[in-house]
């Protein structure tokens, strides 16, 4: 019995330690791809991301325009609506598919350092460096 207490009081100790998701800190930012783990990025086109008012964000995936809507709930941000534009660009598709698939993934954020950080749980999915 003692020992579930201690694992109950180490349980609420660490989920008071999660970061909280501010949508404040999103809001007019805008971000371009530094890294898609497992992947080299395109030379020849960007990724970015952008957050206006209420975390609805776009950008533009190496070839595309996308956008949608993010929602921040019980520490977790999830995307949702992505659209996206239909064009079809061969040297960049490739790094346009891994890149929208990873987006629908995003599960948690957290930024540092100028840096946008998109996680899947632990697992990083995309790092953003901050633009102007």
């Amino acid at each position: 019995m003692k020992h579930l207490i201690y694992c109950g009081m180490l349980i609420l100790l660490l989920s008071s330690c999660k970061e909280k998701l501010d949508p404040a800190s999103f809001t007019n930012t805008k971000w371009e791809l530094a890294e898609l783990p497992g992947l080299t990025l395109p030379s020849t086109a960007k990724a970015t991301l952008n957050f206006a008012d209420s975390l609805k964000f776009s950008g533009k995936s190496f070839c595309n325009s996308y956008g949608g809507q993010g929602e921040i709930a019980d520490h977790k941000i999830t995307v949702k609506n992505v659209f996206s534009t239909k064009m079809f660009c061969q040297e960049t598709d490739a790094a346009e598919r891994a890149y929208l698939h990873a987006l629908n993934q995003v599960n948690s954020a957290k930024i540092a350092d100028n840096k946008l950080y998109l996680l899947n749980g632990d697992k990083t999915l995309m790092v953003f460096s901050k633009t102007h």
